[in-house]
């Protein structure tokens, strides 16, 4: 066989192994999930800002982790997990319907995303409890939910312009977050941030109701020790996970106590950078 057709079978192999890989990893095969069909009767055209952000792969996994670690320093976000989540034992599985949940409500059919986010409320409707200090909680509360919504938003849009698009013009951030919100308001969020400066400003305004504790220590621990699902996988976890630290504001990781050294943040965003470009390329 000729050189070239030697490599170009080989790119496919190498295609065709990543592109199962990350399907394994975001869709439950056990349940017949599989890649979503795109449909252009979805909640936002195919040309949207929303559609650009959530459709890179590494971009949103280290976004993704970013925003649970910001998450968790709400005090009633982190008990809502704490005491109503079996994240210790299905911890993939709830990545995966968390997922599947942004999937859905982005690019799914309107009836498939709206049914997704109905039964999401249906769920909430039903965590409550008490917070250590004795304040009460509930999941439905549209100020954690808002917190929720805002910090994943904008670790996803920020891990984009890190890894996918710096350029990206500022009315299409402001875009993003105008159709991000949509989901946001639907599941019960108040405040609803509508551009890129709003959405950092009310992150910023929220410090002063954010710690850290033993609860939230336990499970940041938790998350960055797990083993990988598969030990192929294992340093693409570590970097992503190293590459979500990095992207947390500075008094994020100072509270969470998380090391970000300068001498390894170059070789860290390389390293996202060129597998988020494999990605792509793969996934072209």
């Amino acid at each position: 066989m000729p050189a070239f057709s030697k490599n170009y079978v080989r790119s496919l192999q190498l295609k065709s192994f990543l592109i199962g890989r990350v399907r394994a990893t975001f869709h439950d095969q056990s349940r017949g999930e599989g890649s979503l069909e795109r449909s252009q009767d979805a909640l936002f055209p195919p040309d949207s800002a929303i559609w650009r952000v959530h459709g890179d792969v590494m971009s949103m996994m280290i976004g993704g982790v970013a925003s649970l670690f910001m998450q968790m320093l709400h005090p009633a976000v982190l008990a809502g997990v704490w005491d109503h989540s079996n994240f210790r034992e299905d911890t993939l599985g709830r990545l995966r319907r968390t997922a599947r949940f942004i999937a859905v409500t982005t690019y799914g059919q309107r009836d498939a995303a709206e049914a997704s986010i109905a039964r999401v409320r249906r769920i909430h409707d039903k965590i409550s409890g008490t917070l250590p200090d004795g304040t009460a909680y509930r999941a439905v509360d549209p100020a954690a939910l808002a917190w929720v919504h805002a910090t994943e938003s904008l670790c996803f849009l920020e891990a984009w312009l890190r890894y996918g698009d710096p350029a990206m013009p500022l009315a299409e951030r402001d875009a993003y977050f105008v159709q991000a919100g949509r989901v946001g308001r639907a599941l019960g969020a108040d405040p609803v941030p509508e551009t890129h400066a709003a959405a950092r400003l009310y992150v910023e305004q929220q410090r002063p109701h954010l710690r850290a504790d033993d609860r939230s220590r336990e499970v940041a621990r938790f998350l960055i020790e797990r083993p990988a699902s598969r030990p192929s996988l294992a340093p693409v976890q570590a970097m992503a996970f190293a590459a979500a630290i990095d992207l947390l504001p500075p008094w994020a990781r100072d509270t969470h106590g998380f090391a970000n050294p300068a001498i390894t943040r170059p070789l860290v965003r390389a390293s996202a950078t060129g597998f988020a470009k494999t990605l792509r390329w793969a996934f072209a």
